[in-house]
């Protein structure tokens, strides 16, 4: 057999029958990119695959790229303002609607809010991003008083002025009341005795960011012992608390002005007492017995969304309390705004929408 008939006859076999198109043989490089990929620890089992290559739409999921550079310009006190906005959406959605079928995608840079999900969660998340795209430029005033009451019987004379809301947070109780109301309790709670007012901050945010208020003061205690890094015997192991409390208040108020939203969360910290401990250990430095502290913690935590009409005032109690420190001496109790006299106060609340900061503020009389 000839060299030209062998030719001849592998050309006959590698043609393609008819019907059928002559694709080019697929480089290496080509066949793995083709190729699941599996993990290189074969003791795990795991597969893992590259997919189709496309985004799964069985639900009907649609791509939105949503310009939010207006608002985020106009944000000077943020390195990542758009964070807020997908606060807000997460909020209003939920989290797991992001996390679980059918597939969404959330993401956002300093410009763009990029969404992948159903229309009907496009909506919702429209809606958001409108709230904070299309208000004024100039950042909101927010009338922030923080109030303490020894007893909480003040409720019996203040009935008949408080409209109620519901509430989530367990043993929280939230109210409404018309600015004029507010005024007319916030006066009979300076009569009493056992009544602190603490600052009453007018606190200037742009809509859809956050403020915090915090008074915080380490209290510091020897929580242990360990061996010395020598052998030589132990050591004495200090610890610290960060006693004292915290407010964090994100508002965003609705396109026509009427409503706004509040975004809440409180933290109290309280070292009630240190529980001495007597170990019978040597440790240098000191004699054959030391004593260490185990701290008795009280905490209270708040995190809740409100919605009032932004010409009425919110009050919330947050009900007998913890006191941060309330009955140390030094700098924290006198900074403290929960009182420095009782370990337990009704922690009063009052929130009031003042409008855009730029407005000329009224007298002080005049609010709550």
């Amino acid at each position: 057999m000839s060299v030209r008939w062998i030719v001849v006859c592998w050309l006959l076999a590698a043609a393609p029958v008819s019907g059928q198109t002559f694709t080019a043989p697929r480089t290496a490089a080509a066949s793995r990119d083709l190729t699941p990929a599996y993990t290189a620890d074969a003791r795990s089992g795991l597969r893992v695959t590259k997919g189709s290559g496309s985004l799964p739409n069985e639900h009907g999921q649609v791509w939105r790229e949503y310009d939010i550079s207006a608002y985020t310009a106009r944000v000077k006190d943020s390195d990542k303002p758009q964070q807020a906005i997908v606060d807000w959406i997460l909020r209003d959605t939920g989290t797991d609607v992001w996390f679980s079928e059918p597939l969404g995608i959330l993401s956002a840079n300093a410009t763009t809010l990029r969404v992948y999900h159903t229309p009907q969660m496009q909506q919702t998340v429209r809606d958001v991003v409108e709230r904070f795209v299309n208000t004024l430029d100039d950042p909101h005033a927010l009338g922030i008083r923080l109030v303490t009451v020894g007893s909480p019987n003040w409720r019996a004379r203040a009935v008949p002025l408080l409209k109620p809301i519901d509430v989530k947070s367990p043993g929280v109780e939230g109210w409404l009341l018309t600015r004029a109301s507010a005024a007319m309790l916030f006066e009979e709670l300076k009569a009493r005795a056992d009544v602190r007012e603490h600052s009453a901050p007018r606190v200037e945010i742009v809509n859809g960011q956050s403020q915090t208020l915090a008074r915080r003061q380490p209290l510091r205690y020897m929580r242990g012992v360990q061996p010395r890094s020598d052998g030589l015997g132990y050591e004495l192991v200090p610890g610290q608390i960060e006693e004292g409390y915290s407010l964090e208040i994100s508002p965003l108020l609705s396109l026509d002005g009427k409503t706004v939203d509040a975004a809440v969360k409180c933290q109290v910290d309280q070292v009630e007492k240190l529980v001495p401990i007597v170990l019978d250990i040597p440790v240098v430095g000191q004699g054959p017995r030391v004593q260490i502290q185990v701290p008795q913690l009280v905490s209270w935590r708040l995190v809740e969304r409100f919605r009032w009409p932004t010409d009425q005032v919110l009050l919330l109690s947050c009900g007998v309390v913890a006191n941060p420190a309330a009955d140390a001496g030094g700098g924290l109790a006198a900074m403290n705004p929960f009182g420095a006299s009782k370990s337990r106060a009704d922690a009063l609340l009052f929130v009031e929408y003042r409008g855009v900061a730029a407005a000329a503020e009224l007298p002080a009389g005049a609010r709550p």
